[in-house]
């Protein structure tokens, strides 16, 4: 797999993190004909990149973060740079060897393991985490009915990144009856919503 590198600040340390130049050239038709699974973890998301400044600015010394659908990881490792427990995952195999990568060349301890929603044993070991995240994961329809089921299950607050995706405003209004939600918008980057949600 061909790797650009590139720097980034999060929480105030120059990181410098590999990833793949052009995530179309990774399709694979068969893993698409099997699971319609697409390579969107390789893309360097606006969403991804705002949950991890806001992730950067919180207190997390020695609390416990989780990050679903993690890709490159980005909020992942700003929560490992404040020093926290980190889990990071994905279903992507791709995704979670080079977020090992990229932390390790940075000097960052972090835990990242392959993980489905409909399969999530790795994840619900160690519930229940005092934060978890997710960037930009309602990109399909599917995807919102097993978050909604599995979150109560992983933490009492969530962090979610979303860039105003068709679907994540029925997640919201379904989520808004077991959790309270408080949503910000990012300055430079307005259409990105920080969704806080905490246990009602």
């Amino acid at each position: 797999m061909d790797l650009v590198d590139e720097e980034l600040e999060l929480g105030g340390r120059r990181l410098a993190v590999l990833r793949p130049p052009d995530a179309e050239a990774l399709i694979d038709e068969r893993a698409f004909e099997r699971d319609e699974f697409l390579p969107y973890w390789a893309e360097l998301w606006p969403s991804g990149l705002v949950l991890a400044r806001v992730v950067a600015a919180r207190q997390l010394e020695g609390r416990r973060v989780l990050e679903l659908g993690c890709g490159l990881g980005l909020p992942s490792l700003a929560a490992a740079v404040g020093g926290a427990d980190v889990l990071a995952t994905d279903w992507s195999a791709d995704a979670i060897e080079l977020l090992r990568r990229n932390a390790g060349r940075n000097g960052l301890e972090l835990r990242a393991e392959v993980a489905r929603w409909d399969e999530p044993e790795p994840m619900l070991g160690d519930a229940p985490w005092d934060l978890v995240l997710a960037a930009d994961v309602l990109y399909e329809r599917r995807n919102a009915d097993p978050l909604l089921e599995l979150l109560p299950a992983l933490g009492r607050e969530v962090l979610l990144a979303d860039p105003s995706r068709p679907h994540a405003e029925a997640f919201l209004a379904a989520a808004a009856r077991s959790w309270r939600i408080e949503t910000t918008h990012d300055k430079e980057r307005p259409r990105v919503a920080i969704h806080r949600l905490t246990a009602a």
